[in-house]
């Protein structure tokens, strides 16, 4: 009996590399002007941000339902395996529910765990399951380990504007008004599930200088556990302008870098192009 690890898109690793690292990843739903689009099936990041370019309207997103997870559970028992499933924070989406509904017709062969995160919080977490899984441990052991794990997760992003966090519904009108003064670049992190604004720093190198600021504030980095950084948009020059410049927190640690990953169309919807993010797990 092995485990099957299956993850929502929001975890921004593509269908290529989950499948080579054995993993499921099910497609949220984007709709643009209309069209409903599978994030990472139907539409690539590149196209995504083509299109948000150029729409009319706002694009929304939408939650994965009980039936999705039951029809991606189906093939795993009925091979007589086990299933860890791990959500975009509950807090976030109703896709962590709609997970539960699934699992309950299963009991002590499937369980799910609300990430807390999102994004490449939420991707880390899945990477730490696959360390797990490939270790041998059994479903519940693994979701047990996340469970205790999670809390570790930090997850931080420097944004160019708290617009679509606003109209999206994931920030309040409150929070968002940074967002509106020139030149503000808004830090975040995701804690438990929700958006918090951490400062608010003039041009893109002062919010850098924010973000490594407020890793260092987390606890500092552990780089025994997965860690990778992010960027939305097609163009990832703000992403290598903070990693030249937040040098120090890396070269003593690491042979290379952690990958970076373009943010698909499920979280940039809300985050829009501009961002540059980082997770890791900080230190116990």
């Amino acid at each position: 009996m092995s485990v099957t690890l299956i993850s929502d898109s929001a975890c921004d690793m593509s269908q290529r590399e989950a499948a080579g690292l054995g993993v499921t990843i099910l497609p949220m739903k984007t709709v643009i002007d209309g069209v409903e689009y599978l994030d990472g099936v139907t539409i690539t990041s590149e196209e995504f941000y083509d299109k948000l370019e150029h729409c009319r309207t706002m694009p929304t997103t939408s939650q994965l339902t009980p039936a999705d997870f039951a029809d991606a559970l189906e093939p795993v028992l009925a091979r007589g395996d086990e299933a860890v499933i791990i959500t975009i924070a509950g807090k976030l989406s109703g896709t962590y529910q709609s997970a539960c509904i699934a699992a309950a017709d299963y009991p002590g062969k499937v369980w799910v765990v609300d990430s807390g995160s999102v994004t490449i919080g939420q991707n880390i977490l899945l990477r730490y399951a696959i360390r797990l899984r490939d270790r041998g441990l059994s479903g519940g052991e693994i979701a047990a380990e996340l469970e205790r794990g999670k809390g570790r997760v930090r997850l931080l992003a420097r944004v160019d504007t708290l617009e679509y966090l606003m109209k999206g519904g994931r920030l309040s009108r409150t929070a968002a008004i940074a967002g509106t003064l020139l030149q503000i670049k808004p830090v975040l992190s995701v804690e438990d599930g929700e958006i918090r604004v951490l400062g608010k720093a003039r041009g893109s190198r002062q919010s850098g200088n924010m973000l490594t600021e407020f890793i260092q504030k987390s606890g500092g980095i552990d780089f025994s556990m997965p860690a990778l950084l992010a960027f939305s948009g097609t163009d990832d020059a703000l992403l290598k302008g903070y990693i030249d410049n937040s040098r120090a927190l890396w070269e003593d640690h690491l042979t290379e870098l952690p990958p970076a990953v373009m943010i698909g169309s499920t979280i940039s919807t809300h985050a829009g192009p501009g961002a540059i993010a980082v997770a890791f797990f900080a230190k116990g």
